[in-house]
Formats: structure tokens, C-alpha cells, sequence
């Protein structure tokens, strides 16, 4: 029988943390990596999960944070105001694995959100030029964008008013759920964040 191939963080909880931020750090830069486009759920008016993929544009190890950028109009801004559990899922089916994050969602500092927005390609700042709310009732299949505008990159002096719609998304996550799947047998771990110490407790769990 030829033998199945494990990888090196298989039966190591070390080594699977160690995976898990190299996973998330690489979803920061990487468009065709799974971690760069997460689903994040947080909990709407009626108490329902409000689910919607993002994309991932900062990962802070150290203090345990990612960051999203979003319309300062959208519906969810009204959600984490009052509801600040959030999860994060990301899922890569050729890897085999799933990563679920677990904490609280803010709106970012401005002057964190004025740093992002420079940051930013034009292109990338056209999405905030929207004449109404994301999530708006439409008479018709519409962009949101004015039509001047639409396939066009936009000026800085275009988007100076864009700005104002334009925010910033902290999630703090201080519990990890991993699944890893082999045709030897499927590994499952949590992780819960030790505030004391900042470090992360790990155990194994039935998959």
C-alpha cells in the first residue's frame, strides 16, 4: 500500500497556527487566493445572520485584526453599530481547509480610513462614487454610478466627494476553528486568544 502524504502541520497545533496566518497574511495581496475575498456575517435588525463576501485588504497578526473597506451607507454600517458579533469564514476547496473567525466588528479610526482611502487606486474609489445607498431599491438594472462615469477611470478632483461614503471595517477575532480535510483522516482544531498573554490556546477537536 503506497503510503498517504501528510503535510507538516497535520498533527501539530503549532504548525496549523502557523498555517492559518500564513493563509491570511497571503489573502492580503493575492487576488486568486481563497482568504482574499472571506465571507463576513455579522447579525441584522431582525436578529437574522447577514452574510456578504469581502475583500480583504489588511491582516494584523500581532493584534489580531483584519480590515475591509466598505460604503459608509450600506445597510451593514447600521448592523455593527448595535451588533458588534461578527464571524469570518474562509473556505478553499482545492486546499482542503476551512478557517472560521470568531470576534467583534467596528467602524475604523478616520484618520485609518483617510490613510486607506490614499491608499486606494482611483479605480478602486469610483465604487463610493454611487448616487444612492448600497442595497436601494432600483426601478432598473443599474450600476449606482453616474453614467458619466461608468467605465471610465475617475480623477482625484471626481472623487474628492466620494470620500465622505468611504469607511473602514476592524474585526477583532479571539477564537479560530480549523478544518483541514485528507483522504487519511480530517483534522479539526480550535484556537481561543489568551488576552493575558496575547497568545493563542489550541486544542484538537473531533472533525
Amino acid at each position: 500500500m503506497i503510503p498517504i502524504e501528510t503535510p507538516d502541520f497535520y498533527n501539530d497545533l503549532s504548525l496549523t497556527l502557523q498555517q492559518i496566518e500564513l493563509i491570511l497574511a497571503d489573502g492580503v495581496t493575492n487576488r486568486r487566493a481563497a482568504a482574499h475575498h472571506p465571507v463576513i456575517a455579522t447579525i441584522s435588525d431582525e436578529d437574522f445572520p447577514s452574510q456578504r463576501v469581502m475583500i480583504l485588504r489588511e491582516c494584523n497578526w500581532t493584534h489580531s485584526t483584519l480590515r475591509f473597506h466598505t460604503d459608509m451607507r450600506s445597510q451593514k454600517i447600521t448592523q455593527i453599530t448595535s451588533r458588534e458579533n461578527a464571524a469570518v469564514l474562509v473556505y478553499d476547496g482545492p486546499a482542503k481547509l476551512q478557517i472560521r473567525l470568531s470576534g467583534k466588528i467596528v467602524l475604523g479610526p478616520v484618520d485609518a480610513a483617510e490613510a486607506a482611502w490614499h491608499a486606494s487606486t482611483e479605480f478602486a474609489r469610483r465604487c463610493y462614487m454611487t448616487q444612492s445607498a448600497p442595497g436601494n431599491v432600483s426601478d432598473a438594472p443599474v450600476s449606482g454610478l453616474p453614467a458619466w462615469i461608468e467605465g471610465k477611470q475617475p480623477t482625484l478632483d471626481m472623487l474628492k466627494e466620494a470620500r465622505e461614503n468611504f469607511a473602514i471595517l476592524l474585526f477583532s477575532f479571539d477564537r479560530i476553528d480549523w478544518l483541514y480535510l485528507a483522504n487519511k483522516g480530517h483534522r479539526r482544531a480550535r484556537y481561543v486568544l489568551d488576552e493575558q498573554d496575547n497568545s493563542w490556546k489550541g486544542s484538537w477537536l473531533i472533525p
